[in-house]
């Protein structure tokens, strides 16, 4: 299987892997976004909240690449949610991104205490999709119940839900869920790069089974875990500002993992998450004002 996009549910395509430039700095970005694109990229995930998209716009022109070769991904934050706010964040991410049009935008929470909010951000989404600004629309982190009432309350069926995925994390039930209604499931921290921050936790890169893995292909174990999700259907946004990492996390092609190889990885998840609740992200605790472009 040597698939290097994913066709969305409204017949989009979006690139299998992209590169991820969760706490990035803004100095260490348009490097970043250019190597990535250099060695193949064609996937740029940011959100408003990393205070970077200036730096990806930027990235991009850099590389030389026409706007149109290039799928660019972002997020409303928690701050700018509600209908006309988020109308607005749109306009303030394309002005710093330096584009018309946004490939794919989704909501970054499912801010669950205010959950109204939410549903009329979406709406939003929906009328910027329906005015061509935006190519697909999607959400972030959202758990089945949040899934559930977005779908019940709106018209478009998200495109994608990026969630925290990687082996010691799987979301199985979140992954079924998304089948199916046909919505994309993409891994954030999809080699476990968050497992490295939990006290008492292996990180995925020392675990025995995937370093083995990883040794019968000639391959490192952030290889085969980006394999793993490729194999899977997923989309997947590594993260990293060495060059050489951002290579090798997108040299995944060549190879192909077996049947017992994948029930192996299959078998690694705990069910614990490294990132914070969901219900714990509120506008009291988590929101800042996402400055003009």
């Amino acid at each position: 299987m040597t698939n290097t996009t994913i066709t969305l549910n409204n017949g989009i395509e979006i690139p299998t892997i992209g590169l991820g430039v969760f706490q990035t700095a803004p100095e260490d970005t348009v490097s970043a976004v250019e190597q990535a694109l250099r060695v193949g990229y064609r996937h740029i995930d940011t959100a408003a909240a990393y205070g970077n998209e200036v730096q990806v716009g930027e990235g991009i022109r850099n590389s030389g690449l026409a706007r149109a070769e290039v799928f660019i991904e972002t997020k409303i934050w928690i701050s700018d949610y509600g209908y006309d706010a988020t109308l607005h964040a749109f306009d303030k991410s394309a002005a710093k991104l330096g584009v018309e049009t946004i490939d794919l935008i989704v909501l970054h929470q499912p801010l669950p205490s205010e959950f109204d909010l939410t549903i009329d951000s979406y709406r939003a989404l929906e009328q910027l999709l329906a005015d061509g600004k935006v190519r697909a629309i999607g959400v972030s982190n959202f758990l089945p119940e949040h899934l559930e009432h977005l779908l019940a309350e709106t018209t478009v069926v998200p495109a994608v839900n990026q969630i925290e995925l990687h082996p010691y994390f799987q979301q199985k039930d979140m992954q079924a869920l998304h089948a199916s209604h046909g919505i994309l499931t993409q891994a954030w921290s999809p080699i476990g790069g968050i497992t490295t921050y939990m006290p008492g936790a292996t990180s995925t890169l020392d675990d025995a089974t995937l370093q083995a893995i990883a040794a019968q292909h000639g391959k490192s174990p952030a290889q085969v875990m980006v394999r793993w999700h490729v194999q899977e259907g997923r989309s997947a946004i590594p993260k990293s500002t060495k060059a050489e990492r951002i290579a090798e996390n997108f040299d995944v092609f060549d190879f192909e993992l077996t049947a017992d190889q994948v029930a192996a990885i299959d078998a690694l998840d705990t069910g614990v998450r490294g990132g914070p609740p969901v219900e714990a992200i509120t506008r009291e605790a988590y929101a800042f004002e996402i400055p003009e472009a």
